[in-house]
Formats: structure tokens, C-alpha cells, sequence
């Protein structure tokens, strides 16, 4: 039996992100995927400055869609739309996406194997052997889990989860005139439910439009996604796609690694806590992963992991409980020029939020608004 230097379960961009910096340094590389590329994602698809510089060696980017408009509601409430002379957020549809990085992963020397979904991992001193559902073994040094926070990978290695919220995403097909009327711009709603919000995300023939909200809220969240649509004039598109996911955010001292089992992306709750972006964490932890692999230095993830993903994270949460107690104050601030620009620089990769969060202006103002009394909050936001 081939005993493999190292075995990536999943082939999404964090498994095909570790995939291609392992096989690029030379290191005998399996992928494992239980589907078969192309292959449907629920996904909003929107790929911010920081992934675009993740791939740009790597991939030319499928874009539907370059948007520089950015149009912002609270519930369907008192909307504005901001422009900017750059693009701020590039589209694709994960299918197409998700295809090139497999390209990619397999030029640089990776195998993927699809349609093997793993059932089961198993360690000892020596390796990490993989129960595929179709009674196969694949025995490797090291296994990189990408399979999601509900993926074997992630129950083996122990990832616990802070935050879990539920998304719900229809695939809309829109006639000329609504592609002319979404073309380059989007939509962001913050919603009713704490720390909830919607989308209307551009992609030429198609609209992707969804809500997230927090777990617990199922039935609330699908009247948020239904009132939505309808608000929209869209209630009679037909839809391409109607699905959900659990999006999990990992707990601050969640592992990351169990022996010889590292989790990336999704499979180790990486991705940001407000905005649940989670492409740019999965393309980044992706590419740590498979750099300490091949550098024979695992330990050597955990590392990287802290110094570059987690303290945006911890940004993230604070924002998200600011958010979740206040959207009508975010609403407020992003119609300011500095808000925009802090969105502007977010969409662009050009600062993270912790170093936003850092700035002295950044953390008086957030002093303030904690101080202030719920009823004063609203008489601000709204004079």
C-alpha cells in the first residue's frame, strides 16, 4: 500500500490551498473529496481584497461580477448607497472557483481523488490511516482535514465552537433587466434578529441572496429570508439553488491539531466572527498548513495560525457584540466617511480588524458607545 507524505481530506479552498503549497515543495500529496468537481457550494461567493491576494500566483479568478457600489439597509430602513473608484469585492460562483484551485493543486503535483469520502481516522506514532466509505484504506504521515466543521477531521481532532450560525441562500435567475439593475452593486441589510443581516450578491444571470442569523433562530430566520425576497420584488424568480449551512466560529483555545491531524478553514472554525467571511481564513489557513508540512514543522501551524488569523477573529467578536446590540449605530457609522473607509479598507484586504480596532480614534469611539445607555444610543442613531 502507497504510504502517502501527506493526505488533504476535502477539496475545497482550504484542503486545495494546503494541497498546492505541499505538492509545490515536493511533498507526495493525496486529495481526498467526497463529491466530484464542478460541484455546488452554498456560498455568497464574495472574494475581499485578502483571498484575491491569496490566489493571484496561483489562478486566473472566475469574476461574474466586480463590484464598487455597495447599497446598505436596516431592515429594509433608511438605505444608502456608497461607490468607490476600485472595485471592492470580486464574485464567483464556487463551482467555477473551486475547480481552478483543483487545477492548480493538481499542476503543482497534487492527486485528487473524488468521490472518496472518509468515514473514519485512525493514528499511531507512525501515520494516520483514512476509512474511506467504500471499505478502502489510505495510510499518510500527516492528514490535513478541510471537510467542514461537521467532518470527521474536525470531531477527531476536537475543534470547539464559540459561535454557530444558521445561513440560508437561495440562487435566484433574473431576467436582463435585474442583472442592468444589480450590475456592480450589492446589498447589505442589518436585520432584526441580534447580529443578523442579508445579501444581495451580483453574478451576471444569477443573484445570490441570504440571511444569516444566530442558531436557535431557525423559523425567524426564514421569515427574515422570505420577507426579504419578497421586499426585494423578487419573491417569484425562480431559484437554481435553496439551501442552508451552519456556519461554526472555533472557541479561542479550540484545537488545531491532534498528532498528526491538522484542521483548516471550516473543518477548524476558522473565518471571521461578524461578517462570517470565511474564503480568505480557509485560502490562508489552507496555505499555512501545507508550508508546515512541508517544512516537517506542524507545531509550526498552531503558530502562524495565532500570530496571523486569530486576532482578527477576536476583532471580529467584538464587533459582532457591538453589532448584535446596536445595528442601528453600525448603520449610522458605515453612511460616515471614516466607516465607509474602515469598510472600504476591510473589502480591499488593506487592514484587518484588529488593526482597525487598534487605532486610538477606533478605541475611544468604541469606549463611548459601551458607556452610553440603550434609550441614549437610539436618540444618537437616529438624529
Amino acid at each position: 500500500m502507497i504510504v502517502w507524505d501527506l493526505a488533504v481530506v476535502g477539496a475545497g479552498p482550504a484542503g486545495l490551498s494546503a494541497a498546492y503549497a505541499a505538492a509545490r515543495a515536493g511533498v507526495r500529496t493525496l486529495v481526498l473529496e467526497r463529491a466530484e468537481h464542478p460541484r455546488y457550494k452554498t456560498c455568497g461567493g464574495g472574494l475581499i481584497g485578502t483571498s484575491l491576494s491569496a490566489v493571484r500566483d496561483r489562478i486566473e479568478v472566475p469574476a461574474h461580477d466586480r463590484v464598487d457600489r455597495v447599497t446598505f439597509t436596516w431592515d429594509g430602513r433608511r438605505g444608502f448607497t456608497r461607490r468607490h473608484r476600485a472595485p471592492l469585492v470580486t464574485m464567483v460562483r464556487r463551482e467555477e472557483f473551486d475547480d481552478r484551485l483543483r487545477a492548480a493543486a493538481v499542476a503543482a503535483g497534487a492527486e485528487v481523488r473524488e468521490r472518496a469520502a472518509v468515514r473514519a481516522v485512525e493514528q499511531d506514532p507512525d501515520g494516520v490511516r483514512l476509512r474511506l466509505a467504500d471499505g478502502t484504506t489510505v495510510q499518510a504521515r500527516t492528514v490535513i482535514g478541510a471537510d467542514g466543521s461537521s467532518g470527521v477531521t474536525a470531531r477527531h481532532v476536537g475543534v470547539r465552537y464559540r459561535q454557530v450560525d444558521l445561513g440560508l441562500e437561495l440562487e435566484l435567475e433574473v431576467p436582463p433587466e435585474e442583472q442592468e439593475r444589480w450590475r456592480g452593486r450589492v446589498l447589505l441589510d442589518w436585520g432584526p434578529l441580534p447580529g443578523s443581516y442579508a445579501w444581495v450578491f451580483p453574478k451576471n444571470d444569477r443573484l445570490t441572496v441570504g440571511v444569516i442569523a444566530g442558531r436557535g433562530e431557525g423559523e425567524r430566520t426564514r421569515e427574515y429570508l422570505r420577507r426579504f425576497v419578497q421586499r426585494l420584488g423578487l419573491a417569484d424568480a425562480p431559484a437554481a439553488h435553496d439551501s442552508g449551512h451552519l456556519t461554526r466560529c472555533r472557541a479561542d483555545d479550540s484545537p488545531l491539531r491532534q498528532g498528526r491531524v491538522l484542521v483548516v478553514g471550516d473543518a477548524a472554525g476558522l473565518l471571521e466572527p461578524w461578517s462570517r467571511e470565511g474564503i480568505s481564513f480557509a485560502l490562508r489557513s489552507g496555505a499555512l498548513a501545507g508550508t508546515a508540512v512541508a517544512e516537517g514543522d506542524p507545531a509550526g501551524y498552531e503558530r502562524a495560525v495565532g500570530e496571523r488569523l486569530v486576532p482578527s477573529m477576536r476583532a471580529g467578536y467584538r464587533l459582532l457584540d457591538l453589532f448584535s446590540r446596536r445595528p442601528e449605530l453600525f448603520h449610522a457609522l458605515v453612511a460616515t466617511p471614516p466607516g465607509w473607509r474602515m469598510f472600504v479598507r476591510f473589502c480591499q484586504g488593506q487592514a484587518s480588524f484588529d488593526k482597525t480596532l487598534a487605532r486610538p480614534g477606533v478605541r475611544a469611539m468604541l469606549a463611548v458607545l459601551d458607556r452610553i445607555p440603550a434609550s441614549r444610543r437610539r436618540a444618537v442613531s437616529t438624529s
